[in-house]
């Protein structure tokens, strides 16, 4: 009886002595949390969709105040939660652009030539892998991997096309990772429309023509128009969204090109509208045979 007395004595006792240790070691080895990182997370619209380039809220709540992420990287909450986080942290928003995606192919389902049945999985990362589903190894592979990333209902493909839907979207960038072929890139929208050069094939300008009717024919005519912004290597077209104001008349730049690869993202101002319509109809309308 007393052995077990004896025992049990001994185990109350080094129970207490190791919550002591645990209890010294928990203030000393404490890690004191910056009040800012919950009064940010507070703010922040919850979504935990890592368009800001981190795992989720909480781990872009502490980059915030670490400094390792600028106060307004929500693509989702935008201006009005880059302000509350600007607020929380004393700081001032500095004015930047909201980067949302934009689309660099234009071929709808009829425009891909030399297309080729595929039985496989509906997968445009699968389809890539094959790499025989189409003639473009550039373009849109038209199965939608893009759409059913995206978590937000913000993109929907239309005749084998990825059209986004602006008013949804908030910029999280998961429809880029999404895209096999990378041709979905964010640009900063600096108005509420943003032209595109909607092609992404390299090949010489013949090699184009046999694989899709809308490519582009690196023939350079934008760049002379518009050198600023305009810029022609590997035949490919490029804009510089650097250099992009808003403020630009494009319409010489949209007419003298022979493709049609020049396309708005969000929504046409009334005088380009016009243009892109008359250029779409002209190019449904089909064309005489020539008479020997």
């Amino acid at each position: 009886m007393n052995v077990v007395l004896i025992a049990g004595v001994v185990l109350f006792g080094l129970t207490l002595v190791f919550a002591m240790l645990l209890g010294i070691a928990k203030e000393k080895l404490r890690v004191e949390e910056d009040p800012r990182i919950p009064a940010v997370l507070e703010v922040l619209p919850a979504a935990n969709c890592g368009g800001c380039g981190f795992a989720g809220c909480a781990d872009f709540a502490n980059a915030v105040v670490e400094k390792r992420a600028p106060v307004d990287g929500c693509t989702v909450g935008g201006s009005k939660t880059a302000e509350a986080v600007a607020r929380v942290l004393g700081v001032e928003v500095v004015q930047t652009f909201p980067y949302r995606p934009v689309i660099h192919c234009g071929a709808k389902t009829e425009d891909k030539l030399g297309r080729v049945p595929y039985d496989g999985v509906a997968s445009c990362v699968e389809a890539n892998v094959v790499g025989v589903t189409q003639a473009c190894t550039y373009g849109c592979l038209g199965f939608g991997d893009c759409a059913k990333a995206c978590p937000f209902d913000a993109l929907h493909m239309i005749d084998g096309h990825p059209v986004v839907d602006y008013e949804k979207c908030t910029g999280c960038g998961a429809c880029v990772r999404a895209c096999p072929r990378n041709i979905i890139r964010m640009v900063p929208f600096k108005q509420d429309q943003m032209l595109v050069v909607a092609c992404s094939n390299k090949e010489p300008a013949r090699s184009v023509k046999q694989v899709c009717k809308v490519g582009c024919m690196g023939c350079k005519a934008c760049q002379r128009n518009f050198a600023r912004l305009f810029e022609v290597h590997d035949n490919l077209s490029y804009l510089n969204y650097d250099n992009y104001t808003g403020e630009e008349d494009f319409a010489k730049a949209i007419d003298k090109c022979p493709s049609g690869v020049m396309m708005f993202f969000g929504k046409p101002k009334p005088e380009y509208a016009e243009m892109l319509a008359r250029d779409e109809t002209a190019a449904e309308e089909p064309q005489s045979s020539p008479t020997s």
